[in-house]
């Protein structure tokens, strides 16, 4: 299975830090944020990855190369300063590099203890994403998860915060044109067509997004509190 770290955003939050250094690339707990997430990876099994980019791009193919000094392999798509093709819009771009069979997507700005191997495609479905407890700065949460099933209404069930993390087939996205366009319409769809899995996980994850959690979280490493 291939995977996509998606990578190409500004982080206006996180300036004046990401001003000369995208944001993937800022460190926590002695490597980059995005270091973390291919580490992760490998030791799930999967060595074949793709990181779109824009902001300052050219520093994250610099800084990761081909991927050989993390054994893996990295190929890389380019999305160009000021296009902002959002999140589905850049999985879109990168489809002829991902193939054609499921594969795992992970923002390049979250810290999540989750094993990526226990995430499963059922058949017939087009999606499966992972739900974390609602955090501080997201309280209303996105989506409900029954039986597995990740749902738009609770129906008395508790919303949970989609975690940035899912497994998708290619034919999500078949019928979409190329260009910008977000994610979520595309799994609130799969959801109503009841193709759409859902993994809860109570283990750590944090949404990177703020200067005050990057140090949050590089002191929870450096105090060896997490696995690094």
């Amino acid at each position: 299975m291939k995977a996509m770290i998606l990578a190409a955003g500004r982080g206006n939050r996180m300036r004046p830090l990401t001003d000369h250094s995208p944001k993937p690339l800022l460190e926590v707990g002695g490597r980059a944020l995005i270091v973390h997430q291919i580490r992760r990876l490998r030791e799930a099994g999967i060595t074949e990855l793709v990181i779109n980019h824009a902001h300052l791009g050219e520093q994250i193919e610099q800084a990761l190369g081909d991927g050989r000094a993390y054994d893996v392999r990295i190929q890389y798509s380019p999305e160009g300063p000021g296009q902002a093709l959002e999140t589905g819009g850049g999985i879109h771009r990168a489809l002829a590099l991902l193939g054609p069979e499921p594969f795992l997507v992970v923002n390049g700005d979250i810290w999540c203890d989750l094993d990526y191997r226990r995430l499963r495609l059922e058949a017939h479905d087009l999606a499966q994403i992972v739900l974390v407890d609602n955090p501080p700065h997201h309280p209303e949460g996105d989506f409900a998860l029954r039986a597995g099933r990740a749902r738009l209404d609770a129906n008395g069930d508790r919303q949970l915060t989609f975690a940035g993390i899912g497994l998708y087939h290619p034919h999500l996205f078949a019928d979409r044109d190329p260009g910008a366009f977000p994610l979520a319409p595309l799994l609130r769809e799969a959801m109503a067509a009841g193709r759409c899995g859902g993994l809860y996980h109570a283990g750590v994850w944090l949404d990177i997004g703020t200067p005050e959690r990057l140090q949050t979280l590089d002191r929870m490493l450096r105090s060896s509190q997490m696995k690094r």
